[in-house]
């Protein structure tokens, strides 16, 4: 079952002729270390343009002031974080996982591929993260009841109040759009579900890569009080990616949790940004019918991606 619509198999003792084999390394080694390398780079980068177009508005004049500026211009700390992510988590992702091909184009690899099923597969993924979001408040719950350092507590809670009130500004919403949900839902998915992904599965089969990859993604937010809800929706990420053969449904599916997000943070604040407690969680007849749905799609995508196997 692990080799079913994840592009061609390899026996990496015998054929794998990458560069990465080649020198002695391993395909999941590499690939964390770029996740490393790509964080710093990104949260470098992504610092320095938003420190530069604050000083440059005016907003500043030494870094001692830029703390409290970007409480003030989260717009400007939007376009450093853009640019980051476009730069390092997908272009540079692209050039990094070339060294891992061994015969195999750089398409097929990554999971670029579209083909007449991938519309489908797309509407899917959709229903699949608008069904899931029950489960997911349920799963943050049980996160925060796990103990947390303070400092990591009271950071989510800072982030969550400068999201909070520039989502109240006229016209933020469709900027928030842009910069939270389009750019990640490229970027992460490109390096995340097309590299790290198939890096990993290169190394220990498909299973553990679903599930690894989903932990990273979800420890690469450094939000601990988030990390069980951002691990399930990487592992699903990875699941649906999978299934379809193709990264695009995760894309989509991506934006549309992220969208969501931001929407419910727009007209519903109130609810959106409320401390976790189990008086806010939804009916647990929701959760039930989020656990079930979301099942009855999954296993949809996977008894049809068996069959298209089968025909192919």
């Amino acid at each position: 079952m692990s080799s079913l619509n994840s592009g061609p198999v390899f026996d990496n003792h015998n054929y794998d002729q990458s560069w990465v084999v080649r020198n002695g390394f391993s395909h999941w080694i590499v690939a964390v270390s770029w996740l490393f390398v790509a964080f710093l780079l990104f949260q470098l980068v992504a610092g320095l343009i938003a420190f530069g177009l604050i000083y440059f508005a005016g907003e500043v004049e030494s870094f001692a002031e830029f703390e409290t500026a970007l409480t003030e211009r989260l717009d400007l700390l939007f376009v450093g974080n853009s640019f980051g992510q476009i730069a390092f988590l997908g272009l540079c992702t692209l050039l990094v996982a070339r060294i891992h091909l061994s015969g195999e184009s750089l398409s097929t690899f990554m999971r670029f591929k579209w083909n007449d099923k991938t519309p489908l597969y797309m509407v899917l993924a959709g229903v699949l993260f608008l069904a899931v979001q029950p489960a997911v408040v349920y799963i943050g719950y049980l996160n925060s009841l796990l103990p947390v350092p303070d400092l990591f507590s009271d950071l989510q809670a800072g982030q969550y109040q400068m999201f909070a009130d520039f989502l109240a500004t006229d016209g933020a919403m469709w900027l928030a759009l842009f910069h939270i949900a389009l750019v990640p839902s490229f970027a992460e998915e490109v390096l995340f579900r097309s590299y790290v992904l198939r890096a990993f599965e290169k190394s220990w089969g498909i299973v553990l890569a679903i599930v690894i990859s989903g932990i990273l993604f979800g420890l690469y937010h450094i939000q601990l009080t988030n990390l069980l809800p951002l691990a399930t929706l990487g592992i699903l990420l990875a699941v649906i990616t999978w299934l379809s053969g193709s990264v695009w449904p995760a894309v989509l599916a991506h934006f549309v949790n992220n969208g969501a997000a931001v929407l419910a943070g727009t007209y519903y604040p109130e609810i959106a940004f409320a401390q976790m407690s189990a008086e806010a969680l939804p009916p647990f007849w929701m959760f039930i019918a989020s656990v079930v749905i979301s099942a009855i799609v999954i296993r949809y995508m996977y008894v049809y991606s068996n069959e298209k196997l089968k025909t192919s």
